[in-house]
């Protein structure tokens, strides 16, 4: 007998369906084959299968079986497919009875007592299956929550093979996991730190707060201790909040890569990742025998954070230029290529030299001139051509930190910066532009105009500081993020000033 049990699969952060065909001949050898292009781990699950089945109480049939999984010219990769082969083979074997095939769809790995393992990428083969007529989904119950996000499709937790066979025979309507979603969003930034924390640095702050407005990318160069990973780690804080459609493209990527909590079915809050400057360059743009995303896609609408800039190794900076100008990240190998979103804020920290104290003030550096030249040279020109925002951060003198008074808190902050952001969105209404970094050449000609005064002062920087045509554009968008801040129409001559303060470091560290 022949049947068909629904399944997905997930191809770098998208998903596609895979239809299980079971069919039961008969055979004096009995066995189990499995074709469709399966990976080792598929063809590992025939064991798992089997076992399952016997120990839930069913039989396994002694025949000749057969499972496709369709279509059979795109490679199949992992245990999602546990669940819906062993319902496929109870079904042919006429031991149960499955419903609307067509409109059911089954996730799941199973153990072999009959348990139901969670898997990745739960919401990406949801939202694909509700565009492809699916209307009820069985998953593990781990992944249930996660899956239900996904509106308009029904989502049934199951903890074993015996439970997904009662519930495929006929979906329970008031079973239907529910989730949330004003619940999830209430409660997204309550744990952030704050930058009210923050003593001094107040010129930190005013740049953090101009890089969110804009969605630029940012360097601080200071001393250790002087502050630079607390700014950082409080730059969520005051970003806008997400957006539904944010939180979902956000929440696939996290889903595929099995980063995302246990307790967050959907990822409201700007994600925030901080990985090692031992990280490789597959770990941090993605990669892989089978490509997954890296940091910089699981930063996608938030923040990447770099500490100890100059330590990480040179190929996995230079491989951040195409995901910091594009927003994605393209990996590709000889059967092909996958993109993943990664459109993030980069912010990155580095001391003044390998000893961290030139130009402190209070402790001698020990470096020679060539040794602090080395350290420059680690971050290459074209890289800090794409970081907008350049800041010193020098150490908090005492007085500071022993200050009572109450600085500034992330709210009143990210209040203005929703304001200036809500200004982009209106401006760039119809494109898909909805930050001014992301401007191209046509939206800065046509929203960054400069009056005499201003014209003259940018030719002046760009002299002095010897600076590229990416250069003179970054600082235009910056311009304009400022003038947003001042809710003015056109950039003024304070506005160009103070874009053109942030890129000091290019002197600094080119000299």
């Amino acid at each position: 007998m022949f049947s068909v049990v629904q399944c997905s699969a997930v191809f770098g952060v998208d998903a596609y369906l895979v239809r299980v065909e079971a069919d039961v001949a008969g055979g004096s050898i009995p066995s189990l084959s499995v074709v469709g292009l399966p990976d080792g781990a598929i063809r590992e699950s025939r064991d798992r299968v089997i076992s399952a089945i016997r120990n839930s109480g069913y039989r396994f049939p002694p025949r000749r079986i057969t499972v496709n999984l369709a279509p059979a010219d795109v490679r199949k990769e992992g245990s999602a497919f546990d669940l819906a082969i062993a319902l496929a083979i109870l079904a042919s074997s006429e031991q149960i009875r499955i419903g609307d095939a067509e409109t059911i769809l089954v996730l799941g790995e199973l153990s072999l007592d009959g348990t139901v393992r969670p898997v990745r990428g739960a919401v990406a083969i949801a939202a694909d299956a509700r565009t492809h007529g699916v209307t009820s989904m069985i998953v593990p119950r781990e992944n249930a929550e996660e899956a239900a996000v996904i509106d308009g499709v029904s989502v049934y937790g199951v903890g074993s093979l015996l439970e997904a066979a009662t519930v495929i025979a006929n979906p329970p309507v008031a079973a239907a996991v529910d989730v949330d979603l004003d619940a999830l969003f209430l409660d997204a930034n309550r744990d952030l730190p704050d930058l009210a924390d923050v003593k001094g640095q107040e010129h930190a702050k005013r740049a953090l707060e101009v890089a969110a407005v804009g969605g630029h990318n940012l360097l601080m160069m200071g001393p250790p201790g002087s502050g630079k990973t607390m700014l950082a780690r409080r730059l969520p804080s005051i970003l806008p909040r997400m957006t539904l459609d944010e939180a979902f493209e956000t929440t696939k990527i996290h889903s595929v890569a099995g980063a995302l909590a246990k307790d967050a079915p959907l990822v409201t809050s700007r994600p925030f990742r901080d990985p090692h400057h031992t990280v490789s360059m597959a770990g941090l743009v993605g990669g892989g025998k089978t490509p997954g995303p890296g940091e910089v896609s699981l930063a996608h609408h938030g923040v990447l954070f770099l500490d100890e800039l100059p330590e990480f190794p040179r190929n996995a900076l230079e491989s951040l230029r195409q995901p910091l100008e594009n927003g994605t990240a393209t990996i590709a190998r000889a059967w092909g290529s996958l993109t993943f979103p990664a459109r993030t804020m980069l912010v990155a920290a580095m001391n003044p030299c390998p000893c961290g104290y030139l130009g402190d003030g209070r402790r001698a550096c020990r470096c020679n001139p060539a040794l602090i030249q080395r350290y420059h040279a680690k971050i290459s020109g074209p890289l800090l051509d794409r970081i907008d925002l350049h800041v010193e951060v020098p150490a908090v003198p005492f007085e500071q930190l022993r200050d009572d008074r109450i600085s500034e808190s992330s709210a009143d902050v990210r209040h203005r910066v929703q304001r200036a952001r809500d200004a982009q969105r209106r401006r760039f209404t119809g494109t898909r532009v909805y930050t001014n970094a992301m401007m191209g050449p046509r939206q800065v000609r046509e929203h960054c105009k400069l009056d005499g005064d201003a014209m003259e002062l940018l030719a002046a920087a760009m002299e002095r500081l010897l600076l590229s045509a990416r250069g003179h554009d970054r600082i235009l968008k910056v311009a304009r993020s400022i003038a947003d801040l001042d809710d003015s129409e056109g950039i003024q001559l304070p506005h160009i000033a103070e874009a053109i303060q942030y890129r000091s470091l290019d002197r600094l560290i080119r000299d």
